[in-house]
Order: structure tokens, then C-alpha cells, then sequence
């Protein structure tokens, strides 16, 4: 059984869907009978999703929007909002997925910090804001799935950009869910989904062959269907490396940074990594 919120005749909207996690979500409410809509900025890439996501609604094109959008753009999203209600109608899942990784260092290229914010935060922040008002006055049962990062929660050195943006991406969607739970009169819910190492173009580096520590896109959202229908709102994914012990254990570790009054990133740290490595293979 499915969350309420994706039923057939529904609508979802994935944004960022044109490839990758996006898509296969995308896929996975097309099979389910659900009126979709992706939104991305690569033209190319949405054409192709388009005429996939038809084929999967038995050549209904009247169930498919594909519209091309740079979710930093509210003016242009809120746009493309209002077109897809025409067309589709009120949303009931809304999946804010649009992600970049140009890699980043604190003193490096500022096009690289701009892309990054505007996109894995501003992304989410409008996304959200711009659908979330009429999920909530519709009344009927209805998602919000914001994609974050484990490096917005353990944040390793080496691309501070993008691990500030999914850190931003977790604290807004911790207070989005509280917002929803604290207000009377919708059925609105949102989660957190927290990717493992997923194999796409955002993480391929080059490689055309999925690595085999990797999952697929797919297995990500089959796991993240079987969690929503748990009700988590952390969807902490697994992978072929990680397991779900060995995250539990990074999460515990960058947290007690603050409450231990150790070094920022101690986990990384040459006094204290050996001490990381004892703690993470303790019973």
C-alpha cells in the first residue's frame, strides 16, 4: 500500500526529474497511475523523459507534463507552476530534486557557490513555497519530498558548497514538517530523502559502468516508497558500501563534536580519526 497522497489520477510533480533519482520517481508515479509533470533544465534530457514517462501512461499524453525550468528562477517557476495546474491539476506529491555538484573549496570560484545555493537550497526553498499553499488548501492527502545528502549531515571536507546547501536542505525540511504538523485544516506531510551512493550522472565522474557499491536510481526509490508507507520522515538510504549501522555511526560521531567539545570534522582529524575508526567498529 502506498502513501494516500500517491493514488491514481493523482498528480506529482518532480522537479529535477528529468534524469537520475528525479526520473526513476518519476517513473515509479507514472506506473502508478498518477498524472506527472517533471520540471528540469536540460532540454535534451526532458524530451527524452517525456516521451518515456507517455509510454508508461499507455500513450496518454494528457497524463505528462514535461516543462523546462531553472528552479533558481521563481518568477519563471511560479510560471511553471500555474501551467501545470492548468494542465494537470491540483498536486498531491511534489518532489523537490534538482541538484548540482560543480565541486567547491571556502576561497574558491563564487559562480560555483552561487550555482550550488541557488539551486540544491533555493531549488527546495521555491519549490516548496511556490506548490506548498494549494496542497495544503486543496485538503486532500498530499507529500513533500525534499532530496537531501548525507554530507549535509556528517559534512566531509572537500566540497563545503554543496554540503552547506543539503545541510540547508535538512534544516528547512525538519522545519517544514514541524510547520505542516502544527497547522489545522490540510493533510500535507513532507520527508527528508537521504540518498546513499546512487549511480547518475551527478556522481558518474566519467564512469560509464556503475560501480558495484552503487545502487541505481530505481532501488533508491523503491526504498523510498517502502519507508514513506512506514511513515519516516528520515529516509536514510542504504547502499552496497553502507550499511544502515555504519551510517547510524557517522551521524552519532559528527554530532558529538559539538556536545564532546571536540575539532570541527574530528571524524577527519589526525588526533582523532584512529579514535573515529575504534568508535565505528564498537559492538
Amino acid at each position: 500500500m502506498h502513501h494516500p497522497a500517491i493514488a491514481p489520477l493523482h498528480t506529482a510533480v518532480v522537479i529535477g526529474g528529468a534524469a537520475g533519482i528525479g526520473l526513476a520517481a518519476a517513473r515509479r508515479f507514472a506506473k502508478a497511475g498518477l498524472k506527472v509533470a517533471v520540471v528540469d533544465r536540460r532540454m535534451e534530457d526532458l524530451t527524452s523523459a517525456h516521451e518515456e514517462l507517455v509510454a508508461l501512461a499507455d500513450g496518454d499524453e494528457t497524463r505528462i507534463v514535461a516543462a523546462a525550468c531553472d528552479v533558481s528562477d521563481r518568477a519563471g517557476l511560479q510560471k511553471t507552476a500555474d501551467h501545470i495546474a492548468e494542465r494537470l491539476g491540483k498536486v498531491h506529491v511534489l518532489m523537490n530534486n534538482a541538484g548540482i555538484q560543480p565541486g567547491s573549496s571556502i576561497f574558491g570560484t563564487q559562480a560555483n557557490w552561487d550555482a550550488v545555493l541557488s539551486i540544491n537550497l533555493g531549488g527546495v526553498i521555491n519549490g516548496t513555497r511556490i506548490f506548498g499553499p494549494a496542497m495544503m488548501a486543496h485538503g486532500e492527502p498530499a507529500l513533500i519530498v525534499n532530496t537531501g545528502s548525507k554530507q549535509g549531515i556528517t559534512t566531509p571536507p572537500g566540497d563545503p558548497a554543496y554540503n552547506v546547501s543539503k545541510a540547508g536542505v535538512k534544516v528547512f525540511t525538519e522545519a517544514l514538517q514541524h510547520e505542516l504538523r502544527e497547522t489545522a485544516g490540510h493533510q500535507v506531510e513532507a520527508a527528508l530523502l537521504i540518498p546513499g551512493f546512487v549511480f547518475t550522472g551527478l556522481t558518474a565522474r566519467g564512469r560509464t559502468e556503475k560501480p558495484e557499491g552503487a545502487w541505481t536510481p530505481d532501488q533508491t526509490i523503491d526504498f523510498m516508497m517502502e519507508r514513506l508507507e512506514a511513515g519516516d520522515f528520515y529516509i536514510l538510504c542504504p547502499d552496497g558500501e553502507t550499511d544502515r549501522r555504519t551510517d547510524e555511526k557517522r551521524i552519532r560521531w559528527a554530532a558529538g563534536d559539538i556536545v564532546e567539545n571536540r575539532p570541527p570534522l574530528s571524524r577527519w582529524h589526525k588526533d582523532w580519526a584512529g579514535r573515529f575508526k575504534d568508535f565505528a567498529t564498537e559492538d
